[in-house]
């Protein structure tokens, strides 16, 4: 009785370990087609997460240098502020003291700053 109780669970143990041995056979196209929706789940990341936001701010700088208009207080990549006194599609002369015209490059500008109103003087 002994020896049909090992018998019985020899067979059951072998039973379970037989499929273990055999080892499934991927074919490439299994490895590669699990692997795109990785690729796009990670380039669509990469373009909400750094391309987008960086395209929109160069649209609104583009568009804030094309805005410019005599008059305007504005402060370059250097830190010198001044009034717009002259603009050329390139050029931009800013008036930084009394007797003193700085002249720049278009690109040179940083922020435009908000125009005064009496009110607020």
């Amino acid at each position: 009785m002994i020896a049909e109780l090992g018998l019985g669970l020899s067979r059951l143990l072998y039973a379970q370990a037989a499929p273990a041995t055999q080892t499934p056979q991927q074919s490439p196209t299994g490895i590669f087609g699990s692997m795109v929706p990785m690729l796009v789940a990670f380039f669509a990341i990469m373009y909400f997460l750094m391309i987008r936001p960086q395209q929109k701010r160069e649209r609104e700088r583009r568009e804030m240098l094309s805005s410019i208009t005599k008059g305007d207080r504005v402060v370059t990549n250097g830190g010198i502020c001044g009034d717009v006194v002259g603009l050329t599609d390139t050029n931009v002369v800013l008036r930084v003291d009394e007797n003193c015209k700085i002249e720049f490059v278009r690109s040179a500008i940083a922020q435009v700053m908000p125009r005064e109103t009496k009110e607020t003087k």
